[in-house]
């Protein structure tokens, strides 16, 4: 495991952190559901309990997808780009990645200079998170 951590390259420096770029893909549609940071021990977790875990910038702190949705990402597939520094995780997505209720972060769409809505909302994020 250390060796594949070696390997990554945490060259994202904000508030004294290493960082990566960490994208989490559907496993089987392939739709891209969110991006975040990752740090080597987000990975290392990430690595040993097969949840996906990421480095929260706003926060300063390392937090497991769905600790407090249970919402959770297994991990099924990664992929490392050619220069080290962003991780594609292919993961099966338990209800909701997005905290604003949709399955995907991208639920919205720039079309004829207007943003629009594209994704369907799956909860309220009101009875989830208070």
């Amino acid at each position: 495991m250390k060796n594949i951590i070696e390997e990554v390259n945490f060259r994202i420096k904000r508030d004294g952190e290493d960082l990566a770029i960490a994208v989490a893909q559907d496993f089987k549609t392939n739709e891209v559901l969110m991006v975040a940071f990752i740090n080597a021990e987000a990975l290392e977790k990430t690595l040993r309990t097969g949840k996906m875990h990421y480095f929260s910038t706003s926060r300063k702190k390392i937090w497991l997808k769905g600790e407090s949705s249970r919402h959770y990402q297994l991990v099924r597939e990664i992929l490392i780009d050619c220069d080290g520094d962003a991780l594609l995780f292919k993961v099966d997505q338990q209800d909701a990645a997005c905290h604003e209720g949709y399955y995907s972060c991208f639920f919205r769409k720039i079309e004829n200079g207007q943003i629009k809505v594209v994704g369907k909302r799956i909860f309220d994020p009101k009875d989830v998170y208070g």
